[in-house]
């Protein structure tokens, strides 16, 4: 068994969990901003689903809970 693979394995393995949560958190506030705005569109929601694959309600509790922790 050859350890120091598997550790480099489990070390790419780590960084690549750690950026897929940066970059979630990064879009859910991005995607929370992009809807914030009180003249936000029907339109602006659709597309922000339509990227996200994120359906209406999600975005909203989305939307709710970044007012909430005020993440701006």
């Amino acid at each position: 068994m050859d350890v120091a693979k598997m550790e480099l394995a489990l070390q790419r393995y780590q960084d690549a969990v750690a950026a897929l949560d940066a970059a979630r958190t990064d879009l859910e506030a991005e995607a929370a901003a992009a809807l914030r705005p009180s003249d936000a569109t029907p339109e602006d929601w659709a597309r922000v689903s339509e990227l996200t694959g994120w359906s209406e309600q999600e975005l909203r509790r989305l939307v709710t809970a970044a007012d909430t922790l005020d993440l701006r």
